[in-house]
């Protein structure tokens, strides 16, 4: 027995878990860093210097490539091997090389998202996230974003063209890159009978491009705000319109919300959804949602941990956005929006579910 009456076995663990604390503590002492250096690998092209190789790249190789310097590049390479991003070959010549792996070649694939992410104008806001858990809950004050640029994000982006453009391809990247491959892929059946799709909030039209190729019955139409889709690009297939979701929906079989009704609180969410529903047919619309639904249940930590990240997110971006439960979904679309049934679709290894709220 230790002293105290405390067993020497327990005494050992936690002198164990206090010294493994000392060092896992560095993990967010430099959080930052980690992705200060991807985006670093970004602005560098690294991974597109190799894959342009179209082989495995020695360290004199990639520097001349990139025109770095070789000793610093080495540090850096260092870095990214160790947390599996690149990884180290020997050539024929005995030399050590850098090729791609899955992660790298994501690293090509979202490279605008992980760019608008690490922005300065976003990363600010996270700063603010203090002020915003003081703050008293019904007030209006204090949301990150525009404590930092005295506007909300929506209205930063009108106003300031860069950010607009960076912003809308970001957003178009995650949905290209991540989100819509495995609905395409896994779930196409949701827009059987759909002859038209109303994407609310689409921002460029990506997300519709990809849709109308992949489901060719349906026409789409691209709703959001005008100074979004003024900077739009043309698609086959995808009409632009510019408006308010608050004040109308264009008329379509469905109205389809990506990451978008997780930005807003119940009130304003019935708001666009009763908006929906004087858009939809009574007797066969749908609203199709892809968002995230929060389940502590989960087993996939790493997927858990994106959706719970998001919740905390919202907190930097708007008043009163959050992930919702299952439970929380089901009470806004059917006891709120005052549709007659809902269901709730687990997208395989993804961080979204489909959402499906139905008139009849």
């Amino acid at each position: 027995m230790a002293e105290e009456g405390i067993p020497i076995e327990s005494k050992w663990k936690k002198e164990e878990e206090e010294e493994e604390a000392k060092i896992q503590i560095y993990k967010y002492v430099f959080g930052f860093a980690e992705a200060a250096v991807i985006k670093c690998a970004i602005e560098l092209k690294i991974a597109d210097a190799i894959e342009s190789h179209g082989r495995p790249m020695n360290l004199l190789q990639l520097s001349t490539a990139l025109n770095c310097s070789p000793p610093l590049l080495f540090r850096i390479m260092r870095f990214l091997i160790h947390r599996g991003i690149f990884k180290e070959e020997t050539t024929t010549e005995n030399l050590i090389a850098y090729s791609q792996t899955p992660l790298s070649h994501m690293l090509i694939n979202v490279a605008s998202l992980l760019v608008l992410e690490n922005s300065p104008t976003i990363v600010e806001s996270w700063h603010n996230l203090s002020g915003r858990i003081k703050n008293n809950e019904t007030s209006n004050l204090l949301v990150p974003f525009e404590v930092a640029h005295g506007k909300d994000i929506w209205s930063y982006a009108a106003t300031n063209q860069e950010f607009n453009i960076m912003f809308n391809e970001g957003l178009g990247c995650n949905a290209r890159v991540i989100t819509l491959p495995p609905i395409v892929e896994r779930c196409g059946d949701i827009f059987n009978g759909v002859g038209s799709l109303v994407d609310v909030g689409g921002g460029n039209g990506t997300t519709l491009s990809i849709l109308v190729k992949a489901f060719p019955w349906m026409k789409g139409i691209n709703f959001d705000l005008p100074n979004v889709v003024s900077t739009s690009q043309d698609h086959n297939g995808v009409e632009h319109v510019g408006g308010s979701m608050f004040d109308f929906v264009p008329k379509a079989d469905a109205a389809f919300f990506m990451w978008i009704l997780h930005a807003w609180d119940d009130e304003d969410c019935i708001k666009i959804l009763k908006n929906c529903r004087e858009a939809i047919p009574e007797n066969r619309g749908k609203v199709i949602i892809i968002d995230s639904v929060i389940d502590e249940k989960e087993e996939n930590k790493m997927v858990s941990d994106v959706r719970l990240t998001l919740d905390i997110m919202m907190m930097t971006r708007s008043r009163k956005g959050k992930e919702r439960t299952a439970d929380e979904w089901t009470h806004l679309l059917i006891n709120k929006a005052g549709f007659s049934r809902c269901t709730i679709t687990p997208i395989p290894a993804a961080v979204p579910s489909i959402i499906q709220a139905f008139m009849s």
